[in-house]
């Protein structure tokens, strides 16, 4: 049986919420124990860069996110752990990738999109203040993905165009000059594809309304008895589907326990009780990492580390294979 190879990225934009935890790492940290994986995980700070031009947030983002990873049990002598921007064969994909890739694929894009309605919204110029990092964002991801051959990408429902916009990138390379690269696939997990956050919209830093990954144990309980809900009574039945806390509650309960929770809906629990009972299962499950992280958090001379490891090992593969790339392309010594 071939190995597959699993890849996923955060981007350094902030500090690590629970839709980061249940949408990618804790996935990616199971699948890196399957014997038959090849895991590659990233620091995402090229991407960063699209959104944050916060020099001091940036470093600090990356910090976190990286103490994240190995607060929850990430075995680096496993997975390949590093940071996006120690390996220079990604840029240079990036750019030998943006050389065949259509334009009018980019238009398609939905945070381009996005961007111009709402230009247009305001009666400005559909493309004012956009950057040619957003427009070009899906060829940077492109490049992630097959600088290393993946062959699935644990994804949100929302990232799913990227995975099919690389997937078309490499088709048009491979048919272009050489069979080079697998077409990676999207892994979507259903109860966690996208968690809300506390408004019912995706949990995102752009949003403003992240539940953090860290917090203490009472601001954590604080947080999760913010989340919006209905006006439905105790004793009321109440939609499970329609809750944007019993979604985050799902993300972390096992089959049987959504079963009961479901059934708890229908009955009219009250509010308040089933947003303790989602404190309660979230914090039962971060208690003893969020004491790893505290203590990371302190050492970053040992995280420094292990992005530097991860990095050597990353460019172990990379370094070869782009110069594969480049011989397809004819990017070649004259003898």
């Amino acid at each position: 049986m071939s190995k597959r190879t699993v890849l996923t990225g955060i981007t350094t934009t902030g500090t690590p919420h629970l839709g980061n935890y249940v949408g990618a790492i804790k996935p990616c940290i199971e699948a890196s124990h399957d014997e038959n994986v090849q895991s590659y995980y990233f620091l995402a700070d090229y991407h960063a860069l699209v959104k944050n031009q916060d020099p001091q947030r940036m470093q600090q983002s990356t910090l976190e996110i990286a103490a994240t990873w190995l607060a929850l049990g990430l075995d680096t002598r496993r997975a390949v752990f590093y940071r996006q921007s120690d390996i220079p064969e990604i840029p240079e994909l990036t750019w030998i990738l943006t050389c065949s890739t259509a334009k009018g694929l980019m238009n398609r894009a939905h945070a381009y999109k996005a961007a111009v309605q709402e230009n247009l919204d305001a009666g400005e110029d559909a493309d004012f203040a956009i950057t040619m990092g957003l427009f070009s964002y899906p060829v940077l991801m492109a490049a992630d993905i097959l600088m290393f051959n993946s062959t699935h990408v644990p994804v949100g429902k929302d990232q799913v165009q990227h995975l099919e916009m690389a997937r078309d990138i490499a088709q048009r390379f491979n048919h272009h000059y050489s069979e080079l690269f697998r077409l990676p696939e999207a892994v979507v997990e259903e109860h966690v594809a996208v968690l809300p956050g506390r408004d019912g919209r995706k949990m995102s830093k752009s949003y403003n309304n992240t539940i953090p990954l860290w917090l203490p144990e009472k601001q954590l309980r604080k947080a999760i008895m913010k989340i919006v809900t209905n006006s439905l009574e105790p004793g009321e039945p109440k939609d499970p589907d329609d809750s944007a806390l019993y979604a985050i509650y799902a993300a972390f309960a096992s089959p049987e326990q959504r079963a009961d929770m479901r059934e708890a809906y229908r009955e009219g629990i009250a509010w308040g009780q089933a947003k303790q009972q989602t404190f309660e299962l979230i914090n039962d499950e971060l208690i003893q990492a969020r004491e790893r992280y505290e203590a990371l958090i302190a050492e970053p001379e040992h995280i420094e580390q292990e992005l530097q490891e991860g990095a050597v090992r990353a460019r172990a593969f990379a370094t070869p294979f782009l110069d594969k790339i480049r011989e397809a392309t004819g990017i070649r010594k004259l003898v």
